[in-house]
């Protein structure tokens, strides 16, 4: 891991289920909605919260044992994500602790702070909507902006090009190590979020981030060795 030091930082963009937002509440009540409707016995909260990070995709397949393509697969995976359309309308999600008081530094700082995510726009924006975090967020970039998703670092460069922010300026946080691949390939100063969703393997030592940050506030001890510019 390597230190930001004196490193002059304009940005500061985040992945957003596990890393800014504790979304796996609406995820599970949505999960444990399906697999009664199935009938079947729902995954343990910690299954799916490992999961998460990994899409709807992956939450399908561990509640149902299907791979993607199996028979009914895809109608499952379509009600899921209708059901939790829904489920955002009363969200369950909340920023993770102590992460407010960060943006708000990062505001008063003239730090700008965004998203860039694997979430579609369609289920992304409400939940900012909900959470009064849409015109906060300086720039939001997901799937439906781009001709290749995290890990590859285009959805990254897109985020610094509409700040206009070199890359080598912005820090990437995330929960995944998809996240942490992407933020490297771009050239930027990546940290791993350690309370988000991790999952089972590969250890998060191993994801090769610049910093792993256990809270919140770590990451905000962190940038105060930052100057802003």
């Amino acid at each position: 891991m390597t230190s930001l030091g004196n490193r002059h930082v304009s940005a500061v963009l985040f992945d957003l289920d596990g890393t800014l937002i504790d979304t796996a509440p609406d995820f599970t009540a949505v999960l444990h909605e399906l697999c009664a409707d199935q009938g079947v016995s729902p995954p343990s909260d910690s299954a799916i919260l490992a999961t998460v990070s990994s899409g709807a995709r992956a939450l399908v397949e561990l509640a149902f044992q299907l791979a993607p393509g199996a028979n009914g697969f895809d109608t499952l995976l379509q009600t899921l994500l209708n059901t939790y359309a829904m489920q955002l309308q009363d969200t369950r999600s909340a920023l993770f602790p102590d992460m407010d008081e960060f943006l708000t530094m990062l505001e008063n700082k003239g730090i700008a702070w965004g998203v860039v995510t694997n979430k579609p726009e369609r289920f992304s924006l409400p939940l900012l909507d909900k959470l009064s975090l849409r015109q906060r967020c300086a720039v939001l970039i997901c799937p439906d902006h781009v001709s290749q998703t995290k890990p590859h670092p285009e959805p990254l460069l897109l985020a610094c090009e509409r700040l206009g922010c070199a890359p080598r300026r912005a820090i990437y946080v995330g929960d995944h190590p998809r996240d942490v691949e992407a933020g490297n390939a771009a050239d930027m100063h990546t940290i791993a979020a350690a309370y988000g969703y991790l999952p089972a393997h590969p250890p998060i030592a191993n994801w090769g981030a610049d910093y792993i940050a256990e809270t919140v506030a770590d990451i905000r001890q962190y940038l105060n060795a930052c100057r802003p510019g």
